[in-house]
């Protein structure tokens, strides 16, 4: 039997809760056997709200005794929640045998504690950028979930299932992993290193792409020349080209600056971020090309938006 605990903070995602622990739920029921005992935590001892406003009831960590599988799932103001108090209980319950799985701002604890220093992990997209530059010593990988070792993150709420999934698998075996996947008629489809895909239109996209939209939001950054892109997808640019405005009624360079945009108007109005880091961090040059680009885009200047953001619907 894997004792486990269930590390719930202030506002997270009830879905992301459910999706860790359903499967648990679901693995005892398809094998007719207790595989899973866990219990709920609490960063302090007073009740946790979820942001659908159900509640966990108050279950201090540092009063929870060592465990097999310690899951931490966090959503938002994690930060703000990660006292020392509460790092070193989860220091303590993470020894050399335990597994410890972080979900969506669950990362963000565990880097915090030292616990993913020198693994590989992942994060929600809304957090990549940050959350390298705040753990040098974590290499952040984009994908929906990332194993390394004993350390499993995922990076919201859809790819835990896949990863619980997956742990039942690793410890249990594929026969009760598929028959806990088909109680809840999942098909899993998706590859746990497929990256997180910050803007899709999942209604418009090709297979191909989907690829190079992907190939693209992993290099906001430093954009990739287009006739990279389509050397790595097999084509020639002028194909490449041609199958965009096609499918997606755009050149691939009007879509990359497009998607290069939208992250940078989402890091202008829900960061505090400098400009001129941000008009880094998307591929342009200078705070003036991006000022320019962002204002032909979306009509008013980062700093107009970031006045106005408060006041913003």
């Amino acid at each position: 039997m894997t004792k486990t605990v269930v590390l719930a903070l202030q506002n997270t995602n009830t879905l992301s809760l459910a999706a860790a622990v359903d499967p648990l739920r679901a693995a005892n029921r398809q094998s007719e056997k207790t595989l899973y005992d866990w219990s709920f935590a609490t960063p302090a001892n007073e009740d946790v709200h979820l942001t659908s406003g159900l509640m966990v009831p108050a279950a201090p960590l540092q009063r929870i005794t060592p465990c097999d599988l310690l899951i931490l799932v966090a959503g938002f103001d994690v930060l703000a929640q990660a006292t020392p108090s509460l790092l070193s209980s989860i220091r303590r319950l993470t020894t050399p045998a335990t597994v410890l799985m972080t979900i969506d701002g669950g990362a963000w604890l565990a880097a915090k504690a030292g616990l993913l220093d020198g693994h590989t992990a992942t994060t929600h997209w809304e957090d990549l950028a940050e959350f390298t530059a705040s753990f040098p010593d974590v290499t952040l990988q984009n994908a929906r979930f990332v194993t390394s070792g004993n350390r499993w993150t995922s990076s919201g709420a859809a790819p835990t299932l896949d990863m619980m999934l997956q742990l039942i698998e690793v410890q249990h075996g594929t026969s009760l992993s598929a028959r806990v996947a088909a109680g809840f008629i999942h098909t899993r489809a998706p590859s746990a290193t497929d990256p997180q895909i910050r803007h899709p239109d999942i209604r418009q996209h090709s297979a191909l792409t989907r690829r190079a939209h992907a190939m693209m939001e992993n290099a906001l950054d430093v954009p990739l020349p287009i006739p990279a892109i389509a050397k790595q997808l097999g084509l020639s640019t002028r194909s490449l080209q041609l199958h965009f405005r096609q499918v997606l009624g755009v050149n691939p360079k009007t879509h990359y600056l497009t998607l290069r945009l939208a992250e940078a108007h989402r890091l202008i109005k829900h960061t505090d971020a400098p400009l001129h880091s941000i008009a880094l961090m998307t591929g342009f040059g200078s705070q003036s090309s991006l000022a320019r680009a962002h204002t032909n885009m979306y009509g008013k200047s980062p700093r107009k938006t970031r006045a106005t953001r408060h006041f913003a619907s």
